[in-house]
């Protein structure tokens, strides 16, 4: 276990490292952090922060296309949660995640949980003791949509992950989440 789990660590270290020279900048300690953790964001907000609050943005229940089938391993029309949110500390927005999530490997409780109120995937989780692993796929940098240029006030370049969170060897969850390129320098 610990030889995989540090073979992981040195494929994280290459992604961001690669993404860095093709950049030609130097990424924080905290963002290279945040980019990286196979721990909860939430969690690492709240430490830098203080307890950090959670907005939905967009939730709704739909099918899986194809895609999505694909980055969660379920049959194409399966039922998934669509969400997208933005992790903030005042009227300072943070981090926007969207997340697809599979139904069927969510117990009702769970399900409750997550549609009914604005709770960090991370809080749930721990709030149901659920044992799980995060498996980081992509770093990347992307342009802004007009959802994030919107969410963060700039046309800057962004910081992207997309990662699984993995419960009894299933994809209980997939996410990316997003910051701008000057987020967390500071820190």
């Amino acid at each position: 276990m610990t030889i995989e789990k540090n073979e992981a660590n040195k494929r994280l270290i290459e992604k961001i490292n690669k993404v860095e020279e093709n950049y030609t900048k130097n990424f924080s300690n905290t963002q290279k952090i945040l980019l990286t953790t196979d721990g909860s964001i939430t969690a690492i907000l709240d430490v830098l922060y203080g307890k950090i609050t959670l907005s939905t943005l967009e939730q709704h229940f739909d099918k899986a296309d194809c895609e999505i089938s694909k980055l969660i391993n379920v049959n194409e029309g399966a039922q998934i949660n669509y969400r997208e949110v933005i992790m903030h500390k005042d009227d300072e927005n943070l981090i926007y995640a969207l997340s697809y999530i599979p139904l069927e490997r969510l117990t009702d409780e769970i399900c409750c949980d997550l549609v009914r109120a604005d709770i960090p995937i991370g809080r749930i989780l721990k709030n149901y003791r659920i044992e799980s692993r995060r498996e980081v796929n992509k770093i990347y940098i992307e342009k802004p949509n007009e959802r994030l240029k919107d969410l963060f006030n700039t046309k800057e370049d962004m910081l992207a992950r997309e990662y699984v969170i993995i419960h009894k060897n299933n994809v209980l969850m997939w996410i990316k989440e997003v910051f701008p390129v000057s987020k967390f320098t500071n820190i």
